[in-house]
């Protein structure tokens, strides 16, 4: 079997048809590229926020101290101990002048003094006098330097406190020190240099990388979008689960990669089967060996459970390497049913040429007597010959009144009178119509051990060849039937240790020259699948030879049962 192998640098044929069926959507290049801005913009804002925090921090940090240390300075000022106490002393002009100076020299856009209930006496902001700040929420903190935010006057501010105090130590007032935080605009403005830099290379490395991956991907899915990959696959599986066969893929590690229902059905396995081994879940180490092993000839024959199966395998083949391999299966039971038939005609073409023969020889002695005008014996002759015709014929249908079997009887008995083996329906077979499906099956069991008992004496010096079959009540059942099938041969019948193995299909006992035209292995392999397909049973012994009264000898007997139910009777019209 020549292996497949699929293009290396092609797309699919059917991709090429989604691609003219279906509009065109964001190509893998366009999608990785869109993402890639997607993360870049989130990154971008992520560090935004994260500049913004870190400037917050920063700012907190450095403003607090140098604020607290101009608060520090600002509350010793001797200046300012000394004045804030006394309360005409706060609205003079040495308080402002000292906060506007303070002011002034640190740049601290907030300089306020303050009494010890919060109100604010001296500020570099006049807006901000007679405010009172919130020293209810500060008490356990009023005799101590602190820094923190704090809105005032509707605006946020950084702030710096530290306690007055006088000569004596008691607390006199609170010099604050604060500014304002900066606003959005201003700390954009103070990180949008780094945020241009860093963004435009995070920007321009996403886009570079991203479209490496893309014609990376691209390259190992043929061109293919991800789109089109997924609608191809569902269209594979449609079609792969849509045919009537079974398909099996296998990797090159025998384990299974692809199986559709038919396959599962055909061959009785469970639903989920994907990645096993096959010699794990087979039905049987034939199907396993099969399914694994090279194939010479198309169409090899297995029977699974009640069906008869075809297989055809090859390998799989991608850039010169060996891949795996997939297997079709096919239900070969309704064909087999329909060889039968025709093996049925086979026959009675047989038995036209071999009476044919017969006759073209009686002819001959005819003639031979009239030239010799001996016209009694002519007379004679042809009476013998009609009786010989009409014993044989009235012998099987007195007996057999399934047109079919009685039939198929009567061309075996042809068959065997010509290759001189003595063919014999005994005296107590009797058997009524059947209906066509169990006629149609009895009819292969009982010509498939005809024949197999005529190749058995086919060598033999004495070959006989004996049929009963009878229907009777079956014992359990009063409207069931059972026939009762049992032919004998003459040969050398079948040794011990074949007992076991004369049903398994593909074991033969016969040699290629005693029935040429036979198929190995498959008809008694396929006669006790047509028995337990009908609920019946198949069995062999040794015993059948008809020359000698012992009970076990020379010759094989087998004896099929098969029930049936006259009531299932078809009527034709």
């Amino acid at each position: 079997m020549s292996p497949t192998s699929a293009p290396a640098n092609e797309p699919f044929p059917a991709h090429r048809e989604l691609r003219r069926r279906h509009p065109r959507h964001l190509t893998l290049a366009s999608q990785f590229l869109l993402l890639q801005l997607l993360i870049v913009a989130a990154v971008v804002v992520g560090t935004m926020g994260f500049s913004f925090a870190q400037s917050t921090a920063a700012f907190e940090r450095t403003e607090s101290r140098r604020a607290l240390a101009v608060a520090e300075t600002l509350a010793s000022m001797p200046t300012v101990r000394a004045l804030m106490p006394d309360e005409n002393a706060r609205h003079g002009a040495a308080l402002p002048a000292v906060t506007q100076s303070t002011s002034g020299t640190s740049g601290f856009e907030y300089v306020f003094l303050a009494d010890t209930v919060g109100n604010i006496v001296s500020s570099s902001q006049p807006t901000l006098l007679d405010d009172r700040l919130p020293v209810h929420e500060w008490i356990e903190t009023m005799g101590r330097a602190v820094t923190g935010p704090l809105t005032i006057d509707h605006t946020d501010i950084l702030m710096a406190r530290v306690p007055i105090m006088d000569d004596g130590g008691k607390l006199v007032g609170i010099a604050g020190v604060a500014r304002v935080y900066p606003t959005v605009l201003e700390r954009i403005e103070q990180s949008l240099s780094n945020v241009i830099v860093y963004g435009g290379l995070a920007l321009g490395s996403g886009a570079i990388g991203s479209l490496l991956l893309s014609n990376r991907v691209k390259r190992q899915t043929f061109g293919m979008e991800p789109q089109e990959i997924a609608e191809l696959a569902n269209h594979l599986d449609t079609v792969v689960n849509g045919v009537k066969e079974g398909i099996v893929a296998l990797d090159s590690e025998r384990r299974i990669t692809l199986i559709n229902q038919p396959a599962e059905e055909l061959l009785n396995l469970p639903a989920q089967v994907i990645g096993e081994r096959v010699e794990d879940i087979a039905p049987n180490p034939l199907v396993a060996r099969l399914l694994t092993s090279d194939q010479e000839t198309p169409d090899r024959l297995v029977i699974v459970g009640q069906r008869l199966l075809a297989f055809n395998r090859k390998m799989l083949v991608s850039f010169g390497k060996p891949v795996g391999s997939v297997t079709t299966i096919r239900d070969h039971t309704e064909l087999a049913t329909l060889e039968r038939e025709l093996g049925l005609q086979s026959t009675s073409t047989e038995m036209m040429r071999a009476q044919t023969h017969e006759f073209a020889n009686q002819l001959h002695t005819i003639s031979g007597l009239i030239q010799l005008e001996e016209y009694d014996e002519v007379v004679n002759f042809v009476d013998g010959v009609r009786l010989s015709m009409t014993k044989l014929n009235e012998e099987v249908t007195s007996t057999i009144h399934d047109p079919s079997i009685a039939a198929l009887l009567i061309a075996k008995a042809s068959i065997a009178a010509e290759r001189n083996i003595d063919f014999d329906l005994t005296e107590d077979s009797s058997l009524p119509r059947l209906p066509d499906v169990i006629a149609r099956e009895f009819t292969t069991v009982i010509g498939n051990l005809i024949d197999n008992a005529m190749d058995a004496v086919h060598d033999m010096q004495d070959r006989h060849v004996s049929v009963t079959v009878v229907s009777e009540a079956a014992p359990d059942a009063e409207k069931e039937q059972v026939i009762h099938l049992t032919v004998r041969d003459s040969g050398n019948g079948v040794s011990e240790e074949l007992m076991d193995k004369i049903f398994i299909q593909g074991f033969s006992t016969k040699d290629d020259d005693a029935a040429p035209h036979s198929q190995r292995g498959f008809g008694l392999a396929l006669t006790k699948l047509i028995c337990e397909r009908q609920g019946g049973s198949v069995t062999v012994r040794n015993g059948g030879n008809l020359r000698t009264t012992m009970s076990r000898g020379p010759g094989a007997v087998f004896e099929v049962h098969i029930p049936w139910s006259p009531s299932k009777m078809i009527e034709t019209p």
